[in-house]
């Protein structure tokens, strides 16, 4: 019983002291993540990334493809085909918000 209150009271000590100085600090912390995410190089490096894991799943979807082959069931490669179908028909953009540049 005397951890048990132990831990609650260490608990609620916590909770006190990081409200008073929690709101303050959470606003630094997302002044700077914006400011961070707002930086060119950063939304280059992003958008690089992001085109890059395009082509590996790419690469791996079609491995994929030829080792699996005919044994995958009809309703999963029909489902397959229509996403293949509605991503070759997209504005530019995918489900994220990211161009496709």
């Amino acid at each position: 019983m005397r951890y048990r209150l132990t831990f609650v009271a260490g608990l609620a000590l916590g909770y006190v002291l990081g409200t008073r100085a929690g709101r303050e600090r959470y606003e630094q912390l997302k002044k700077s993540m914006r400011q961070v995410a707002q930086n060119p190089a950063v939304r280059n490096t992003a958008e690089t990334a992001a085109q890059q894991g395009k082509e590996i799943a790419g690469k791996a979807l079609h491995t994929v493809g030829e080792k699996v082959g005919d044994r995958v069931p009809d309703s999963v490669s029909d489902r397959v085909r229509s996403l293949r179908e509605r991503s070759a028909a997209s504005t530019g953009e995918d489900d994220w918000g990211t161009s496709n540049t």
